[in-house]
C-alpha cells in the first residue's frame, strides 16, 4: 500500500476512546482516520460512505453492538475489522462470536470499556490495523453451538454433539499415547481451530493447540471449542498429565511445553521464558518440545497467521520422521506462517480448513501403523 494511507473508521461508544484512539492511529504516517462512530448503527452506514480499508470496533455498545455490526457490515461491505474488547465474560464472549462472523484479529482494552490508559498499547493498536490493511477476507460457515453448558465433561460423561465427521482411529489409548499432534495458529486462526477441531472423532492421541492470544482469552477459547467438540477441550494446567481424547490449548502469556517422566507425558507452562518471535505462547516452543518427547511420532498442523512461529519447530518435528500440514494460502486470513512452512519444503499436504481434519487422521493411522 505504498504511497496510500491506510484509511480507519473508529467505532467506539465513548467519546474520550474514539478521540484517544484516533489520535493513537493517526501519530502513524501510514494511517488515516477517515471517520469515527458512536455505535454499530452509525459504523454501518459510515461504511457504505466512507469505504475504510480497516474498521476498529467496541465490542459493547448501545442500539447496535459490535457483534451485530461485523455480521451487518459482512453483508454489505465486507471490509477487514479488529474488535477492541474490554476483558469482561460477556466482552470476551462476544470478541469470538465477531471473529467467527469474519473479524480478523482483536486488541484487549487494558482496563476495561473505557480505558484511561489505552496509549500504552497504542503500539499495538497501530500494528494490528497494518496486519488487518494485508489480511485477505475469508468467508465461513457459522458454526451450530449446542445450548449445553459449557462445563469441562470427563470423556465419559461427555454427550455427543453434532461435528465430527472422519472416522474413528482403530486403536487402543496406550498406542494413541504415544503420539500427539501440534496445531499452530495466529491471525484469523480461532475459526479454523475451531472448524478442525469440531470434526475429529473420539479417539485421537493428544491435540497441543498453540493460539496466540491475550491472557484472560484462552480460557473461554477452549470452552467454545469444547461445545462443539467430541474430543475434551480445555486450558492447559501446569504439571497435568497428557492423556489421549483430550486438547490442551496453550494458556496466554505462557509457552507450553512437554516433560516425560516414566511412561507419561506432563504439561509444563512457563510466563519467565522469554517471548519467542514476539510470542508468548510460541509455536516454535511447544514445537520443540513436542520433537525432544515425541520424537518422530506427531503431526504438526499450521494454519493462518503472520510472520514465521512454528518453522523452527516443526522443521524439527519433519526432520525427526513426523508429518506437517498447512494451511493453503486461498483459506488464510494471513498466508504468513503456513507459507514459511511450505517454503522450507517440509510440508507434507497442503490443505482447506475442510480437509485438514481427514489428513490428520489418516497421518496418525500412519504414524500408528494402522
Amino acid at each position: 500500500m505504498a504511497g496510500k494511507k491506510i484509511r480507519v473508521l473508529v467505532v467506539d461508544d465513548s467519546a474520550f476512546m474514539r478521540k484517544v484512539i484516533s489520535d493513537i492511529l493517526n501519530s502513524d504516517p501510514e494511517i488515516e482516520v477517515v471517520g469515527t462512530a458512536k455505535d454499530g448503527l452509525e459504523a454501518i452506514e459510515l461504511v457504505k460512505k466512507l469505504e475504510p480499508d480497516v474498521i476498529t470496533m467496541d465490542v459493547e455498545m448501545p442500539r447496535m453492538n459490535g457483534l451485530e455490526a461485523v455480521r451487518k457490515i459482512m453483508e454489505i461491505k465486507p471490509t477487514p475489522i479488529v474488535m477492541l474488547s474490554a476483558l469482561t465474560k460477556e466482552g470476551s464472549r462476544v470478541t469470538f462470536e465477531a471473529l467467527e462472523a469474519g473479524a480478523v484479529d482483536f486488541i484487549p482494552k487494558p482496563s476495561g470499556s473505557i480505558s484511561l490508559d489505552i496509549r500504552k498499547i497504542g503500539q499495538e493498536i497501530i500494528e494490528k490495523v497494518k496486519q488487518a490493511a494485508k489480511a485477505k477476507l475469508v468467508r465461513r460457515r457459522p458454526i451450530t453451538r449446542p445450548t449445553t453448558s459449557t462445563q469441562q465433561q470427563p470423556a465419559e460423561e461427555k454427550p455427543k454433539v453434532p461435528g465430527a465427521v472422519v472416522e474413528e482411529l482403530p486403536f487402543p489409548e496406550s498406542k494413541l499415547s504415544e503420539m500427539c499432534v501440534i496445531i499452530g495458529s495466529s491471525t484469523g486462526g480461532p475459526p479454523v481451530v475451531t472448524e478442525i477441531i469440531s470434526k475429529l472423532p473420539k479417539k485421537m492421541p493428544p491435540i497441543f493447540v498453540v493460539q496466540h492470544m491475550p491472557p484472560g482469552f484462552t480460557k473461554l477459547f477452549a470452552d467454545r471449542i469444547n461445545q462443539v467438540s467430541v474430543l475434551n477441550v480445555k486450558e492447559a494446567e501446569h504439571g497435568e498429565r497428557v492423556q489421549p481424547g483430550y486438547v490442551y490449548i496453550a494458556p496466554g502469556d505462557y509457552h507450553m511445553l512437554l516433560r516425560k517422566r516414566g511412561s507419561n507425558v506432563y504439561i509444563a507452562l512457563d510466563n519467565q521464558m522469554p517471548k519467542v518471535n514476539g510470542c508468548r505462547p510460541a509455536v516454535d516452543v511447544t514445537a520443540d518440545s513436542v520433537a525432544n518427547v515425541y520424537g518422530g511420532k506427531a503431526v504438526g498442523v499450521i494454519l493462518t497467521g503472520i510472520g514465521r512461529d512454528g518453522a523452527y519447530g516443526f522443521k524439527k518435528i519433519k526432520e525427526k520422521g513426523g508429518k506437517i500440514i498447512a494451511q493453503n494460502k486461498e483459506t488464510c486470513v494471513v498466508f504468513g506462517m503456513p507459507k514459511a512452512v511450505i517454503e522450507m519444503g517440509i510440508a507434507d499436504a497442503v490443505l482447506p480448513p475442510s480437509e485438514i481434519p481427514k489428513a490428520i487422521v489418516k497421518f496418525c493411522r500412519e504414524i500408528l501403523g494402522g
